[in-house]
């Protein structure tokens, strides 16, 4: 309804502006030059035609054109802009019926009657109705234009009268409507004429521009749509209120400014009540009225309008706060909810009960600011409806969804709180039952053995009997059956077995006390006199030790020996403070806390994994249940479950003891995470598993094997939400470490919490990592063999081939790859990142392999072509250059400082070997110890000289290179380690492919038939070629002339011929192929530095290509 009427509103204003534009129209016309009056003033100050005002007898307006001399020599223009302005004045009803010119030339020359007659014919615009001349009054000038007019008549193509004095010219016009000069009674100010049209001239415009403004400012708010933050409300608010002001403004200026000329209009009735307005000045008077009411009507309209448009931006910004407000109190809600949904109010004890009760308090109190804080938002709503807000239909349901929470979180509550007081009510029965029993006890031990051998003593025994037993409904338990059905719903195993231990222990204290009054009865009836006992008596116990103060000893003692174990590894033998500071104290409640909340939630855990693995995983194996598992389920428990079992064991056996044991210590819980580092690596299988359970479940889902499983089980979710728990668990550690390092800044144990924080963060990487490596398609070796994952990351990659003396880039020239790396302590693999498609983890992405590199024939350049964002990898003497460009400068730096410490440890591992190497040969000489230096330059002499000293040491090294060497790299020497300078590089290379490394060693290149990997994309350049791509399997045939191959594309089944250099470029061996060198010691590898060694790096460990 409130749209509507904006909507309404909108129309009315659009109506007004367009009257205001048709009025304005009217009064600044302009089709044939200027005809505003500010603008040809020079023209109507010369005053050779002016307008009166006056009116013919039909109505003409009279336009008067007095003695001018040298009307003649006017310009053209003149004479037309001033007739055009003049007829453009009166309205056009009056314009309508014609203009009568009044001529005067009574002291002219009929020449000069006749030129102006002629010129008037050919330059009035408007509708002439008839020309009357005050002819010349000389005889001689009068004789002649009665004379010649006759002749000239026709000439003048309108109806021109020839009058002889002002009499005959009062016939046509009443002297009422001429000047003075013409004889007749009207009062004509020229001057003030032109002030008055140059006033409602610009009054005109003034109304006009106004209007057009008001009018786009009105269509810009009528098509505004509202922001969804609250800035951006405000913002516009804003910005629509300076602009809103700024045309009242203007508004105003022109309500004043149209009073004031209304005024001026009518100061000659002010000064005498008499006055005769002309025709002209009524004219105007009416066309500044209603200018005036319009402009009222519209700046009425408008303010309405923005009334109703500023109500609907600040119902706007109300509704994006009480959105963003509703988003951070549900999330708050949430956090609730959990938290209370996870809290366990289990107990084993009363003292533990009160506890756990002590802790749901808290929590009720951090929930109830909550809470309030969430019904004040859905009254703030109510009002918001209350109060008409358009959005009604997105508020009331956040208002009912705010409600429904916070009942939730109360209703949890209450039941948690009755629970817990059950709870207690029964362990303070048991307990009561407990002490009644042990103090009977303590009673039937303490009454002395003498005393009882006397028939009074006997009978003092026996009614102190009686009196203990007449308190035994008081304080014992008496019907189990009924005690477990009032119980029923806190009962647990712990709960059950104490009730049993409870009324066993009643049972034979009562059993025992029935001996005694037996035994006390006969003492008491036989009549015989006392007998000294001859039995040693028994010790007595003091009075001050009951049974409750024994247990309380033996408690404290056990408490004292507890705190001495704990207290030992904390101050290295000494013993805390007898008193902390209010905070250290308020810092260890809050650590206790998180304690709690650690072995809380972890017992949960183990309890919600066992009640999975015998729900769930040990039904797929019952004979029983194998009717309701479809056959896509069969065999798959290992798939479904990963190695949840391991889980278990290990946190059932293992980790919940040990944590546990810190339960009184909780800032040194950081050991025992460290301790069992390697043995919570057990996640990273279950996550790499965790796509296919998915997808399992999802294919058999909706099975009657699940849903009768967890009919059985009474779970409310489903068994994905269980297999979703390790996975929840790992990264709850990391948040719950962070609590702990928090509260215990400055304790013995925050460096323990600080490493174990950064392990589980380093785990928590790994398997995030080891997710991403699961994803890559395409590569045929195995992953494991590339040594640890250290990055991985998207980037753009261009590509660069160095083919005889020119660089070519490869493919593309501009435009970049999207690649995806992966960094390995052995290998760099280039894959492309597929599109996203499934649910759950199969959305994660895949990766297409592209392209490996290997990091011991690799080199880096940090900076590269003058972006801080981009840095080179590069291999083979620059053969092949990587030009890698990062999303950030420091995603680009913490990828070269990675690189770079791969690069230097494979250094010093090379160093390390070369050292080796030289203590178990021959002692060189010292030519050869000046050759093997550093110096980044060096002569061809000192090159032949070293490679011949290789070529010596290389016959000792070939058999351990190739006993050491991998299968799949079988034909390949293990390069020498020599130092070269290279002279084409300019950073360090070593390991570089033994192909690029020197020319006499092309030589030794050959290919052979078999079977082989296409490394790199090639398009065929004739009709018998073959075009191969990237991954392509092909199979050498046979060797044609002029360095040919015949070679078949084992995926298309096409075959052609392929140029052997290309081939060599192309091509790696597969897994089956054979070695693409024919000769095992015909390769050696070279180690070059740079002077610029500043910017680039490269690794230094065996050539394995």
């Amino acid at each position: 309804m409130a749209l509507n009427r904006v909507s309404q509103l909108c129309h009315d204003i659009t109506r007004l502006w367009l009257q205001l534009k048709m009025m304005t129209d009217d009064i600044l016309q302009r089709e044939d030059g200027p005809l505003c009056a500010a603008e040809i003033g020079s023209e109507l100050q010369k005053q050779f035609a002016i307008l009166p005002g006056g009116r013919g007898i039909n109505g003409n307006p009279v336009i008067f054109f007095p003695e001018f001399p040298t009307f003649n020599e006017l310009e053209e223009d003149e004479i037309q802009n001033v007739l055009s302005y003049l007829t453009s004045v009166p309205s056009v009803a009056a314009s309508g019926v014609g203009f009568i010119l009044v001529i005067d030339r009574r002291l002219d020359r009929w020449a000069a009657v006749r030129a102006t007659l002629l010129r008037i014919a050919g330059s009035f615009p408007g509708n002439l109705h008839l020309v009357l001349v005050l002819r010349p009054t000389t005889l001689l000038q009068r004789t002649l234009s009665d004379f010649l007019f006759k002749y000239n008549k026709d000439e003048f193509k309108m109806k021109v009268v020839m009058l002889s004095s002002v009499t005959e010219l009062h016939a046509y016009i009443d002297p009422g409507q001429l000047t003075t000069e013409l004889g007749g009674t009207q009062e004509y100010c020229h001057d003030s004429w032109i002030s008055h049209r140059t006033a409602i001239e610009a009054f005109a415009l003034m109304v006009k521009t106004t209007a057009q403004t008001l009018q786009a400012f009105g269509t810009e708010l009528a098509e505004t749509e509202l922001p969804n933050d609250g800035e951006a409300t405000t913002n516009l608010l804003h910005t629509h209120s300076l602009k809103k002001d700024k045309m009242k403004e203007d508004l105003q200026v022109a309500l004043s400014q149209g009073g004031r000329l209304l005024e001026c209009i009518n100061e000659p009735l002010q000064t005498d009540p008499e006055y005769s307005m002309t025709h002209d000045e009524l004219e105007n008077l009416a066309t500044v009225q209603r200018l005036l009411g319009q402009l009222d009507e519209t700046e009425t309209a408008f303010d309405d309008f923005w009334e109703r448009h500023r109500t609907k931006l600040e119902q706007c910004l109300q509704l994006r706060h009480f959105e963003t407000h509703f988003r951070e109190v549900r999330a708050q809600l949430d956090v609730t909810l959990e938290r209370l949904s996870g809290f366990s109010e289990v107990s084993v004890s009363p003292v533990h009960a009160e506890h756990v009760l002590r802790e749901l308090s808290g929590h009720e109190e951090r929930a109830c600011d909550v809470l309030d804080y969430a019904i004040s938002l859905a009254n703030e709503g109510d009002r918001l409806i209350e109060n008409s807000h358009y959005a009604e239909d997105s508020i009331r349901p956040k208002c009912s969804e705010l409600r429904g929470a916070c009942e939730e979180i109360s209703s949890t509550l209450r039941s948690k709180k009755s629970f817990l007081l059950r709870a207690m009510e029964l362990h303070h029965a048991l307990d009561k039952a407990s002490r009644w029993c042990e103090e009977g006890i303590f009673l039937l031990a303490s009454q002395p053995v003498d005393r009882c051998q006397s028939q009074d003593g006997a009978e003092a025994a026996l009614q102190e009997l009686e009196r203990y037993l007449d308190t035994a409904p008081l304080h014992t338990v008496t019907d189990r059956s009924a005690i477990c059905c009032q119980y029923e719903a806190v009962l647990n195993t712990q709960l059950r077995d104490q009730i049993d231990k409870v009324f066993q222990k009643q049972s034979s204290v009562q059993e025992m006390f029935e001996k005694r009054r037996i035994s006390l009865k006969k003492l008491a009836a036989k009549q015989t006199r006392p007998v000294q006992p001859v039995a040693p008596r028994p010790e007595v116990k003091s009075p001050q030790s009951s049974p409750n103060q024994q247990r309380k000893e033996r408690r404290n003692s056990a408490d004292n020996v507890i705190c001495k174990k704990v207290e030992s590894p904390i101050h290295n033998g000494g013993t805390r403070h007898a008193s902390l500071s209010e905070e250290e104290e308020n810092l260890a409640v809050l650590r206790r806390h998180v304690m709690n909340e650690l072995l809380e939630t972890e017992r949960a855990y183990v309890e919600e994994l066992l009640c999975v693995l015998e729900g769930y995983a040990a039904e797929m194996d019952n004979p029983a249940m194998v009717h309701l598992m479809p056959s896509t389920l069969l065999s798959k428990k290992d798939v479904l479950f990963g190695n949840m079992s391991e889980i278990y064991q290990f946190h059932k056996r293992t980790f919940l003891k040990e944590l546990e044991a810190y339960t009184d210590c909780p800032e040194l819980v950081g050991r025992c995470f460290l301790e069992r580092m390697k043995d919570l690596q057990i996640y990273e299988a279950y996550c790499q598993n965790k796509p296919r359970s998915e997808s399992l479940w999802r294919q058999c889902s909706d099975c009657a094997f699940f849903q009768e499983c967890q009919k059985k089980l009474e779970h409310k979710l489903g068994l994905d939400s269980y297999l979703l728990k390790p996975v929840q668990r790992i990264t709850k550690y990391q948040l719950l470490l962070k609590e702990l390092l928090k509260y215990s800044k400055g304790c013995d144990g925050c460096d323990d919490l600080q490493e174990a924080l950064s392990s589980i963060l380093g785990i928590l990487k790994a398997v995030n990592d080891s997710m991403h490596l699961i994803a890559i398609t395409g590569y045929e070796g195995n992953l494991s063999e590339l040594g640890r994952l250290l990055m991985q990351g998207s980037f753009s990659v261009w590509t660069e081939h160095k083919k005889g003396h020119a660089k070519v880039k490869d493919l593309a020239r501009f435009k970049p790859m999207q690649r995806h790396l992966f960094l390995h302590e052995k290998a760099l693999l280039f894959c492309k990142r597929r599109e996203e498609n499934g649910e759950g983890y199969e959305k994660a992405p895949s990766y297409s392999f592209k392209h490996s590199l290997s990091m011991s024939a690799v080199g880096i350049t940090e900076n590269a072509k003058g972006d801080n964002k981009k840095f080179e990898i590069w291999c083979n003497s620059r053969e092949e250059v990587f030009i890698v460009q990062a999303a950030t400068p420091e995603i680009k730096t913490a990828w070269v400082n990675e690189i770079r410490k791969v690069l230097t440890q494979q250094l010093k591992a090379c160093r390390d070997a070369s050292q080796q190497k030289s203590s178990d040969s021959v002692s060189p000489s010292p030519t050869s110890n000046t050759s093997s230096s550093l110096s980044p330059f060096r002569s061809s002499n000192q090159k032949n000289q070293k490679k011949q000293e290789e070529k010596k040491v290389e016959p000792n090294t070939a058999s351990d290179t190739n006993s050491s060497s991998s299968p799949k790299h079988k034909g390949w020497n293990k390069a020498s380690l020599s130092v070269d300078a290279s002279e084409e590089n300019d950073g360090y290379s070593s390991g570089e492919d033994p192909m690029n490394s020197d020319p006499d060693d092309e030589v030794g290149k050959k290919l052979a038939p078999g079977k082989y990997t296409v490394v790199a994309d090639c398009e065929k350049a004739g009709p018998q070629e073959l075009s191969v791509k990237s991954g392509d399997v092909v199979q050498l045939i046979k060797e044609g002339e002029e360095g040919q191959w015949f070679v078949k594309n084992l995926r298309s089944s096409k075959e052609g011929w392929v140029a052997e250099a290309n081939l060599l470029s192309l091509i790696s061996e597969s897994k089956s192929s054979q070695s693409l060198s024919s000769s095992d010691d015909s390769v050696s590898g070279n180690l070059s530095t740079s002077s610029s060694c500043s910017e680039t790096y490269t690794s230094y460990s065996d050539i394995k290509p």
